[in-house]
């Protein structure tokens, strides 16, 4: 059998060979200019809240008409001239308990302005048959937003104040009230309170039922309420 010259056999092998050659750097130099594939960018958190917390949506900036009741207990810690040691006993003015009625306008923030009418039945040592204290008076309050359906609260508070038998008037003055308290929010337009307040009273000098003189005299009252609120909405922004 005749055999094949080793230039023939090997001849196809030598070309594809050189062919594959001149072709890779080709190939090489077209993967180098071909663009890279895209990177996945990694999705942006949210923003924060504007507030500082992204669990907490930001309070409603509401108008609200506020008004109410309280249950008020009036404690009696001095009473001045009025019970001195230069007047004739019993006292005629003394610890009691009654009713507050007030309404205000609570704007979008933390601010509350209102009027209050408040009287209490007063332990008048028997000079009354039944002594009656009123008070008419301005009240402004700073109810900060703690987030929480129970928060503190600040009030401050001036007006007038009348004293007498059986709703009449023997003695008037003036008094202003500083305190603070707790409300609760029962729901966004209804809720409870607790308050406490310091309440000096000046009150003007005269003679009582019993021809008691009864001078000038400054006294100072401790105030609790257990206070009942509702709101309407007047308007939001």
């Amino acid at each position: 059998m005749a055999s094949v010259p080793a230039h023939l056999s090997l001849g196809p092998v030598i070309a594809a060979a050189g062919l594959a050659l001149a072709l890779s750097p080709q190939a090489a130099r077209a993967a180098e200019g071909a663009a890279p594939a895209p990177l996945v960018q990694p999705a942006a958190p949210p923003p924060a809240s504007a507030w500082g917390d992204p669990l907490r949506p930001p309070p409603l900036h509401v108008k609200y008409a506020q008004w109410g009741a309280a249950i008020t207990s009036r404690i009696a810690m001095s009473t001045g001239a009025i019970c001195g040691s230069a007047v004739k006993q019993p006292c005629i003015l003394g610890s009691g308990g009654g009713l507050v009625i007030r309404s205000g306008y609570r704007s979008p923030g933390p601010w509350y302005v209102g009027g209050a009418y408040e009287f209490t039945k007063t332990d008048s040592g028997n000079l009354y048959r039944l002594g009656i204290f009123q008070e008419l008076r301005a009240e402004v309050r700073y109810l900060p937003d703690t987030g929480f359906r129970a928060s503190p609260y600040l009030v401050a508070g001036a007006g007038a104040a009348v004293y007498g038998n059986e709703w009449g008037v023997e003695t008037g003055g003036a008094g202003i009230m500083a305190g603070g308290g707790v409300k609760f929010e029962v729901s966004r337009k209804a809720h409870v309170g607790l308050g406490f307040t310091y309440r000096p009273v000046l009150l003007a000098g005269w003679t009582d039922t019993a021809k008691i003189v009864r001078p000038t005299g400054l006294a100072q009252f401790i105030g609790i309420e257990i206070q009942l609120e509702v709101r309407t909405e007047l308007g939001r922004r």
